[in-house]
């Protein structure tokens, strides 16, 4: 009885076995034409607060070294990044992009259900882009929450701001600088914002997303971009 006992003990403090998916949300496949790393981006993109028990979030302090060991992992030939955010701390999420954006492997992202606000930028991100038809993205000025001190530093900030994450977008993406601006400032969109709201469709005919489609033909991207480097290579 006290054996018994002992061990269901042991059982109960014995830490779980790690999952990659439960804790990063990704996963690393192998289909004999190279390895790719799946990361998923859902939810709330998490910063430097936590947010609440009940919100779905991707937390940046799990996905930069992440990206860190594919970059440099001789295990990892590519980087796919499933997307579904409703965006979120915008430094987060800037940082994120910035380190997708600046990798040598083939890199791909794919826009699903939802890309918005922040999550415009990590989009972009990828070498190359694919959003499905049904999807929308969100492109609005930055914001902030909290109390704001009502100076001209405040606002300046904010301007700054936003001009990283637009030429953060124009660098990524063919989209026009004045497309983006009529996006950012269209105030018929939405009823209690300033902003644009647009479909699949139109994220690839106005040059922010490269090309409409979805998991397979992103890993199919993916899988010639490997071949091609890997030839190069040789």
């Amino acid at each position: 009885m006290s054996e018994n006992k002992t061990e269901n003990d042991k059982k109960e403090t014995e830490p779980a076995p790690y999952d990659p998916i439960r804790e990063t949300g990704a996963v690393l496949t192998d289909s004999g034409r190279g390895k790719i790393e799946c990361l998923t981006v859902i939810g709330q993109i998490e910063g430097h607060y936590l947010l609440g028990d009940n919100a779905k979030t991707t937390k940046y302090e799990h996905v930069i070294p992440l990206l860190a060991a594919v970059e440099e992992s001789a295990e990892v030939d590519g980087l796919l990044v499933l997307i579904n955010t409703v965006g979120g701390d915008v430094e987060a999420g800037l940082a994120i992009a910035e380190l997708i954006s600046g990798m040598r492997k083939p890199t791909a992202s794919v826009v699903l259900g939802g890309g918005h606000s922040i999550g415009v930028p990590l989009a972009v991100s990828a070498r190359r882009s694919f959003i499905v038809p049904s999807a929308t993205m969100t492109i609005h000025p930055v914001r902030t929450n909290g109390l704001v001190v009502g100076v001209e530093q405040s606002f300046e900030y904010l301007r700054r701001m936003q001009e990283r994450i637009n030429g953060f977008i124009l660098k990524n993406s063919r989209i026009s600088p004045e497309r983006l601006e009529r996006y950012l400032m269209s105030t018929d969109e939405m009823a209690t914002d300033v902003g644009t709201v647009i479909d699949g469709v139109e994220a690839v005919e106005s040059g922010l997303i490269d090309e409409v489609g979805g998991l397979s033909l992103a890993l199919s991207w993916l899988h010639t971009a490997i071949s091609c480097d890997s030839t190069l290579a040789q």
